[in-house]
């Protein structure tokens, strides 16, 4: 599965001839350029029609609710309201894919800069309408919402209402707003600015951050311990400045949660998920529960196959001893997985195609592009844009997978508009997941060899394992740093201490966590930029693993369903939308579906190693 390099200055030769076939997104749906006129054009006129929205429609809604048009005069201010959230979602996402590109670059960041605080100033000058919309009677609203043309509209009003408790007066909200821009916003840059300036030592080359955990799961472990120790002791060298990032951002929760009337640390997220906190506490509890059976049994099983009692953390994401050496070329990547999108539904691998056909990729690695991956829906009018970092390992095709996956999600979710198509968390990793477990069913169905399926399924049930496990011991993590900064600020040892303190036990006695992995909290940016966003991933994984049982038992009609769930966007809650295929994520059992999924095949595992 992962071809050995000679050393890591071979890595970096090896991605930078890579990155000479890969492709590079072509943002010109959105914008041609930063010097565009039209950015221009559009920066006044978002500043013009908000101005004149305001105007129009401050203050005079509850009049409008009680006329006799009401319906006609709500749904022409919601279609305005819709155009102008499109618009600004234009501006801002161009900004921060461009920036994406490369976040050490200063014209870059200054572009972004600057369009985020213009963005910024115009959508507080917006936030009237929600508060207004809210105020509004129920019933007199809902009457008008039951005709057209704002019935077409009246999901997103029935939605916005669940913040109407939480809601402030309408200029506390525009404080609050408008100060983001040098509150979390300004601490998210300087975490995104600090990562991709940081250069990790390992072979005497120094390394961005996403090169040097690539060799983490090099075939060598001499190159994967000096690249986990050069981690480690990069991140201690400045955890002064992810220390302050981190208790800032914790402290500016903390104050928007008092403010706003949030009983706990995670309600906001979860209001913003539309789940309810119990759903989410049941699945962490049943994640918990799940330890001994999941991670603390494959990594007993991975330990004996290295022939050790336990393995230290810089071999926990190595290949296996016997893995074969595979690396896939982007073409190959590219075709594994449409092959296997199209098994499932032509309709699918023909959305995903575009992707490759009209440059909506950004694949190589670069100094200064963002790290990871990720898949950003833009706006309706336009069309969603995949990042990866792509080096060729059975992850990254996976990566691909999972990042295809929410592309269509996302093109399928834009016909319901710019404020419908926005999915909740809880439904936001539903296509990705499925996508990725596609390919990996397509890809154990062409393994000619024993061998080369156990790699395969032991590369399964890691991703697994990180994706609901070690999701769900982050967000226990989160938790526990967000409930003592109530107390008072953190020292950079305290949340290392609270780090190790859920990474032990989730990951289990096979696991030496050793000097230096304190600090591998420090580079994770959903902790930064999404707090407990984390446990969406489990959510969504366990909820996949169900969707996938229920398919594998009967295929006839359930495509189509599939693709209305997808297709729903944010208009319909994840409990509607999962009943079409008989599945209720309020039921505490419903989780051990998911969960039965990784053990079993786990135990797949086990018994080619008995055999």
């Amino acid at each position: 599965m992962f071809r050995a390099r000679p050393t890591p200055r071979s890595l970096a030769e090896a991605a930078a001839e890579t990155a000479e076939r890969l492709p590079e997104w072509n943002l010109a749906d959105l914008y041609v350029g930063a010097d565009s006129p039209q950015v221009a054009a559009d920066l006044a006129k978002a500043a013009q029609d908000v101005a004149q929205f305001g105007k129009d429609y401050r203050g005079r809604l509850a009049a409008f609710a009680a006329a006799g048009d009401a319906s006609e005069k709500l749904g022409e201010a919601v279609a305005r309201y819709e155009a102008l959230q499109d618009l600004l979602g234009r501006l801002m996402s161009f900004a921060g894919l461009l920036y994406s590109g490369d976040t050490t670059d200063p014209a870059r960041a200054k572009f972004y800069g600057d369009v985020q605080e213009k963005v910024n100033n115009a959508s507080a000058q917006l936030l009237f309408f929600q508060l207004e919309l809210n105020r509004l009677d129920d019933v007199v609203l809902m009457a008008a919402a039951a005709k057209e043309p704002l019935s077409r509209w009246k999901p997103w009003l029935e939605d916005i209402r669940k913040e109407k408790p939480y809601e402030l007066d309408d200029k506390l909200e525009e404080l609050f707003h408008e100060k983001y821009i040098s509150g979390a916003a300004a601490w998210n840059r300087l975490f995104d600015e600090t990562i991709a300036s940081l250069r990790f030592k390992v072979g005497g080359e120094e390394l961005a951050i996403e090169p040097a955990l690539n060799l983490m799961q090099d075939t060598r472990e001499e190159t994967r311990r000096e690249a986990a120790q050069a981690i480690g002791a990069t991140l201690r060298n400045n955890l002064r400045t992810f220390s302050l990032i981190t208790n800032t951002l914790a402290k500016d929760k903390e104050i928007s949660n008092r403010w706003r009337g949030f009983a706990d640390v995670a309600d906001s997220r979860h209001l913003s998920n539309r789940v309810e906190r119990e759903v989410v506490e049941a699945l962490a509890q049943a994640v918990e529960a799940a330890h001994p059976r999941l991670s603390h049994r494959y990594y007993k099983l991975k330990a004996k196959w290295f022939g050790k009692e336990a393995l230290d953390y810089w071999d926990r994401a190595a290949p296996l001893p016997t893995a074969p050496a595979k690396r896939y070329s982007w073409p190959e990547a590219r075709d594994i997985v449409l092959h296997a999108y199209s098994g499932f539904a032509p309709r699918m691998a023909e959305i995903a195609g575009d992707f490759f056909d009209k440059n909506w990729i950004d694949a190589p690695v670069r100094p200064g592009k963002a790290p990871g991956a990720f898949s950003h829906p833009t706006v309706p009018s336009a069309h969603p844009y995949v990042l990866l970092n792509f080096q060729g390992k059975t992850r990254d095709v996976m990566t691909l997978a999972h990042e295809l996956g929410h592309g269509v999600h996302q093109v399928l979710a834009a016909r319901q508009g710019a404020l419908m198509a926005p999915t909740p968390l809880t439904l936001a990793e539903t296509a990705s997941v499925f996508g990725e477990m596609l390919t990996f069913r397509a890809l154990i169905a062409q393994a000619t060899d024993k061998t080369q399926k156990r790699a395969l399924l032991a590369s399964k049930v890691e991703d697994m394992i990180n994706t609901v496990v070690r999701q769900m011991a982050f967000y226990a993590f989160e938790r526990k740093v967000h409930l003592a900064r109530r107390e008072g600020e953190l020292t950079a040892d305290q949340i290392c201490d609270l780090w190790m303190s859920v990474q032990g036990e989730s990951l289990g006695p096979s696991i030496r966590l050793g000097p230096g992995y304190e600090t591998f909290w420090a580079y994770i940016p959903h902790f930064i930029h999404s707090p407990f966003y984390v446990y969406a991933y489990a959510f969504g994984d366990c909820l996949v693993n169900s969707l996938y049982g229920v398919y594998q038992k009967a295929h006839e009609g359930f495509a189509e369903r599939y693709f209305a769930l997808l297709e729903a966007g944010g208009a319909k809650p994840y409990d509607e939308l999962l009943k079409p295929f008989g599945l209720d994520a309020r039921d505490p059992a419903f989780w051990n579906i998911g969960l039965e999924m990784i053990e079993g095949l786990i135990g797949e595992l086990e018994a080619m190693e008995a055999a």
